[in-house]
């Protein structure tokens, strides 16, 4: 093994994960797709006979499953590590030392802050089949970001974790 690699495999185990969630494509939402790309194929298998006829099938349909998983892909997660805590969305992450305010945002709101009020200059992981979602406010002078949007289903809980962990 490398030196980095060593070092890497020390650094992770001082890591503690202290929330975790996917934003996975919940059951009900894989029909629809699933039934689009089945219709696909069955229109490109009207048009050729044999073996071309079959062959849709098997590139469409598992082309939609990955598709359907790749959206389900982003995590959020709040880690620990030597006394420091961050907040992590896909691979993008915040040091609750740099946090602000925490805001928790109701599904009939999140329109409102991702439409008309919202900042161009914002981090934002979205996720349509995610109701709610939580603000957080990044109070760093160096960052043009003036704060984070990111969908959750437990805002209540990670706000929570977030406003305990950060700094007096």
């Amino acid at each position: 093994m490398t030196e980095s690699a060593n070092a890497a495999d020390k650094r992770a185990g001082k890591i503690t994960v202290r929330h975790s969630e996917r934003l996975y494509v919940p059951w009900w939402l894989w029909p629809l797709p699933l039934l689009g790309g089945g219709l696909l194929a069955a229109e490109i298998h009207m048009g050729y006979p044999g073996v071309r006829a079959w062959l849709p099938y098997l590139i469409v349909l598992p082309l939609v499953v990955a598709l359907l998983l790749g959206m389900g892909r982003t995590k959020v997660r709040v880690t620990e590590e030597d006394g420091g805590t961050e907040l992590w969305a896909g691979d993008a992450h915040l040091p609750t030392r740099f946090m602000g305010a925490v805001e928790v945002i109701a599904k009939p709101d999140k329109r409102r802050v991702l439409g008309r009020d919202a900042d161009p200059a914002a981090f934002v992981v979205h996720r349509g089949w995610v109701g709610p979602a939580l603000r957080v406010w990044v109070e760093d002078p160096d960052d043009p970001t003036p704060y984070w949007l990111i969908s959750t289903r437990k805002p209540e809980a990670l706000a929570e974790l977030l406003t305990g962990h950060r700094p007096a």
